[in-house]
């Protein structure tokens, strides 16, 4: 085996880098799915003995987790899981509502036949509420699905925003998806579409996508008010001084 001038074999820095992405894999899936509590706090030890890894891949699988706002830093080397938020939600819909429907409005006519068969798979989609194993794979179809309808645009950069966009939504959606069902509305939701990718009808298809959104929006915010760390907040006045009169209520 091949020796580096600081002593260590080519394949014991593989192995390394493949601890240390299997470290990130599992962290990150654990906050994904909510398996870390939002808002909890842990620490490079735990983390460490809950998955059976050692602290020297656990480190370099934090930090990368930094970096995408998965995790925030408490100390040297305890970090808390980030609290999921109204307003998160709120962003990232937004977000999702100013680019999505533009890319199935563009992708209405240009899905190839591949891409439709998959397409079609995916709507048959189902997961069972309260079962974390089966909302994951249906969360996993449904990001697929998006993401497909966005690669059809023929826009790769765009495809990988809603990606992108979609991992990051992926805590507000395990959330919700373990208190409601939403499986009908999906359902139909995506078959609508993928209709109007068929028939190159960029109008109908762009509406749907918004609608779609909007439903899901409200689905994930009923669950978050649902929570009951939501009902038992204390709501304070705004310290920049709003004055709500009458005529503000009013409107």
């Amino acid at each position: 085996m091949k020796r580096r001038e600081d002593g260590r074999g080519d394949e014991e820095e593989s192995a390394g880098r493949s601890l240390a992405e299997m470290a990130y894999e599992r962290i990150k899936r654990a906050i994904l799915r909510c398996d870390l509590e939002p808002g909890s706090q842990v620490t490079e030890e735990q983390l460490a003995e809950r998955f059976g890894l050692s602290r020297s891949v656990v480190r370099p699988a934090l930090k990368r987790l930094y970096q995408q706002q998965l995790v925030r830093t408490v100390s040297r080397n305890r970090y808390i899981i980030p609290p999921i938020t109204i307003k998160d939600a709120n962003d990232l819909f937004e977000l999702r509502l100013m680019i999505e429907p533009s890319a199935a409005n563009r992708a209405a006519g240009r899905v190839d036949s591949e891409q439709i068969e998959r397409l079609e798979q995916l709507c048959e989609a189902q997961y069972e509420p309260g079962n974390r194993d089966s909302a994951d794979a249906f969360l996993q179809a449904n990001a697929e699905f998006h993401v497909t309808v966005a690669r059809a645009s023929g826009n790769d950069l765009l495809a990988e925003v809603v990606a992108s966009l979609l991992d990051r939504e992926q805590r507000l959606n395990h959330l919700a998806h373990m208190l409601g069902d939403r499986n009908q509305d999906a359902f139909h939701e995506h078959r609508e579409l993928v209709e109007a990718l068929i028939a190159a009808d960029g109008e109908r298809a762009e509406r749907v996508m918004a609608e779609g959104i909007r439903s899901a929006r409200a689905f994930v915010l009923e669950a978050l008010m649902s929570s009951p760390a939501i009902q038992q907040m204390n709501v304070t006045i705004p310290r920049s001084g709003l004055k709500v009169g009458r005529s503000a209520v009013a409107r």
